[in-house]
């Protein structure tokens, strides 16, 4: 059967790097686990906020870390110097939950704080 991994969380972004993100998760394209990226039906206000939620497989994990680390080094598109920014919750069958923030360029990955314990349950 394998092991899956529960991936859930956003991204929030301006609408330069919108186009950015787009871009890197359009060329992922898998015709499945792509399907988990979903977006608000119009959009509201200056941040776009993009979500994503699915069980991969612990395989297709790379997959998904690529596209996020790629998101991540996405440059600011104007003064203000804001990053793509975000955070998920990775839940593996068998090593637990991780805590990702896009922040800074960068993915960090932490073990996920216990108050979020309910989710695996």
């Amino acid at each position: 059967m394998g092991v899956y991994v529960s991936i859930r969380g956003w991204l929030e972004c301006d609408e330069k790097q919108l186009a950015a993100v787009h871009e890197i998760t359009s060329s992922h394209e898998d015709n499945h686990y792509t399907s988990g990226w979903g977006s608000p039906r119009q959009h509201v206000n200056w941040t776009h906020y993009l979500f994503y939620g699915a069980d991969i497989r612990e395989s297709a994990l790379d997959w998904f870390t690529d596209q996020i680390e790629k998101i991540a080094r996405i440059p600011a598109s104007d003064d203000d110097g804001d990053r793509v920014r975000g955070l998920f919750l990775v839940s593996h069958e068998s090593d637990g939950m991780a805590e990702w923030q896009i922040r800074d360029g960068q993915l960090l990955i932490t073990l996920a704080d216990k108050r979020y314990r309910y989710l695996d349950e």
